[in-house]
């Protein structure tokens, strides 16, 4: 047998650049790079490989926050609808456990990221090490084994030999649609400088095959039948639309059969806002028309989607009395949900089937007036929110900016969110052109996402335009990649909506009754220790431009545009600082659980909890 004498880290390397997946005949590299923050724990095992093997097949992208690469390299991963991803390297300690809220996020929204922690010394004579939290009850543990919960596959390589098992197991993972999410591979610091001679085929050329599975065709005829016997069918399309690239077979479905369709945040752009099916977002952050079609609907098509809290408004979304779901899922964990009857397969090739099956069906013209009739209704109300009455000289709202931005950015652009006001505000009023142009981060909803994420998005299909959307408390909480997109050339346009505080937080802290209490960035006043004095001033635009970017200031419509407009001649990473006004939460058309203080001397709480426990009683139990 052909060996190839390596270390740990080189074999590493050397196997990841002969990865390759194939969808449709497409076939392609499948890990496009690493993103890494060098350490004791990684600098001269995986970072000298990196360097000496990684070549233009593998290049190494520096990052300047560990939390901050595993986003861009989801965002990255979604972008390329899972079919191309990116590794992220760390040291021991401090470096790895930073990861933790990035795999998080990524597992939760199944998206493929690998990563490859330094840990600590497998051979142990220099324990502990510089970075080493000790266990009393183990040798064995580190603060890696953080990382079991959040990752689909997990391991430690305590011998080089180790990864001939290890890597295989974990590329299988992360190519596979139903189970992928963050992989994690602890690498001890001593292992990875250790050799072996690998068998030559382990670095062979190696394609993952995805299939496109179909469903029985008893199953299709079955949930045809289903759809047929309803009198009020609605979909609910999700971001497994995306992801199996079934854009168009939905489409081609509720157009032949006049399905209406809601979004999930996932899902956005699975079905474009001009079609006359597109109800828009749906549940807790959805519009008038998906809302009130759903509550009444008798089935639930579910594509693609894992069934949030937002999505089914905490239960009480789907209010009629014989309602029943369809589940169509790649993954049986989720097409089960809501005792569904699962189809459990490829979403376009499963559309297609049912689209089939559906020949000649539409429903009825009573419903398509009632649906129609919804988007009307939804139509007048967006535009009295979007254009809102105001005051002389009163400042920008947020559903302003996200219209503004949304009119200009054209089919040609992605604007990325995740956490705050924001999300619920774009889900319910962006009205996508395209496909790609909408990319939320909403299934962990973590701040800080953002930015990192809009690098990501932009490493990934360098001819859009690309924007980060997101509040002062985001840009706050992890801003520095703004320093990775300068000195990588990939140009984003940061546009930060300054409302001075977590308003989103708190705005949902006055609704369950509660005082104003720590979410507004002010000054604290001495006289009462509560954080009531003046807003901080806080110089966002000379942050931004500190860090590389190119800044813009606009305090109105008029200087938006223009701001856009100088932005997109730019060639390097912009920053455009808006201030808007706070408190100005949009109407809801779905309830979200939030749970109100049972105990409490507050007249407003007390309240909150009557209206609290009034709602609740809507919450069903699907099965």
């Amino acid at each position: 047998m052909k060996t190839r004498r390596l270390t740990a880290a080189g074999a590493i390397v050397e196997f990841l650049k002969a990865q390759y997946i194939s969808r449709d005949g497409n076939e392609r590299r499948f890990i496009r790079g690493v993103f890494a923050i060098f350490g004791h724990g990684n600098v001269a095992g995986l970072g000298q490989a990196l360097e000496e093997y990684g070549g233009k097949e593998l290049p190494c992208f520096q990052a300047k926050n560990e939390q901050a690469m595993v986003h861009t390299a989801a965002a990255f991963a979604k972008a390329k609808r899972r079919m191309e991803i990116l590794a992220c390297t760390t040291s021991v300690g401090p470096g790895a456990t930073n990861m933790i809220t990035g795999a998080a996020a990524a597992t939760v929204n199944r998206l493929p990221v690998l990563l490859l922690p330094g840990d600590f010394f497998a051979g142990r004579i220099p324990e502990p090490v510089l970075q080493r939290l000790e266990h009393p009850l183990s040798m064995d543990t580190s603060v890696n084994d953080c990382f079991r919960p959040v990752s689909r596959y997990w391991d430690r390589i305590q011998r080089p030999e180790q990864l001939l098992r290890a890597l295989p197991e974990a590329i299988r993972v992360l190519a596979d649609p139903a189970q992928t999410g963050a992989v994690t591979i602890c690498l001890p610091e001593d292992v990875q400088a250790e050799q072996y001679d690998f068998p030559a085929n382990f670095f062979a050329k190696k394609v993952y095959a995805v299939t496109r599975r179909r469903c029985p065709a008893q199953d299709i005829a079955q949930a045809a039948a289903l759809i047929k016997k309803s009198a009020r069918p609605f979909i609910v399309a999700g971001g497994g639309v995306h992801y199996s690239e079934a854009e168009k077979a939905l489409e081609n479905l509720a157009g032949g059969t006049r399905l209406p369709v809601g979004v999930t945040q996932a899902g956005k752009g699975a079905l474009l806002d001009s079609h006359p099916c597109c109800l828009g977002a749906v549940g807790t952050t959805g519009s008038f028309a998906a809302d009130k079609i759903a509550k009444d609907a008798d089935l639930v098509i579910v594509i693609g989607s894992r069934l949030s809290d937002f999505t089914t408004a905490s239960k009480t979304q789907f209010q009629n009395e014989k309602v029943r779901f369809i589940g169509l899922n790649v993954d049986p964990f989720d097409a089960h949900k809501h005792g569904a009857f699962p189809l459990v397969g490829d979403a376009r090739a499963v559309l297609e089937d049912l689209g089939k099956a559906l020949k000649g069906y539409r429903v009825s013209a009573a419903y398509q007036a009632e649906i129609s009739a919804a988007a009307r209704k939804w139509e007048t109300l967006y535009g009295k929110i979007v254009r809102p009455k105001k005051k002389p000289g009163e400042k920008l709202r947020q559903s302003e900016v996200i219209r503004i931005l949304n009119d200009y950015a054209g089919s040609n652009a992605t604007v990325v969110h995740a956490a705050g006001g924001i999300p619920g505000d774009i889900h319910k009023l962006w009205k996508s052109k395209d496909a790609r142009d909408y990319h939320s981060e909403y299934g962990y909803s973590c701040m800080g996402y953002e930015i990192a994420g809009a690098l990501g998005v932009k490493l990934a299909c360098p001819g859009r335009e690309v924007y980060a959307l997101l509040g002062d408390g985001s840009y706050l909480m992890l801003n520095q990649e703004i320093v990775t997109s300068v000195q990588e050339g990939l140009k984003i346009t940061v546009v930060m909506a300054d409302n001075h505080g977590y308003q989103c937080i708190h705005n949902l802290q006055k609704s369950c009754g509660g005082k104003s209490f720590c979410n507004e960035f002010r000054f604290r006043n001495g006289g009462t220790m509560r954080l009531e004095g003046e807003t901080l001033p806080v110089d966002f635009l000379a942050n931004a431009e500190s860090l590389g970017a190119a800044g813009f200031y606009a305090a109105t419509e008029k200087d938006l545009i223009q701001a856009l407009d100088n932005a997109r001649r730019e060639k390097g990473t912009c920053f455009i600082y808006v201030p808007v006004k706070p408190h100005t939460p949009l109407p809801g058309f779905s309830w979200w659980d939030v749970p109100v203080a049972a105990v409490s001397q507050c007249p407003s709480v007390k309240k909150a909890r009557a209206r609290y426990l009034k709602i609740k009683e809507k919450q069903r139990f699907y099965y």
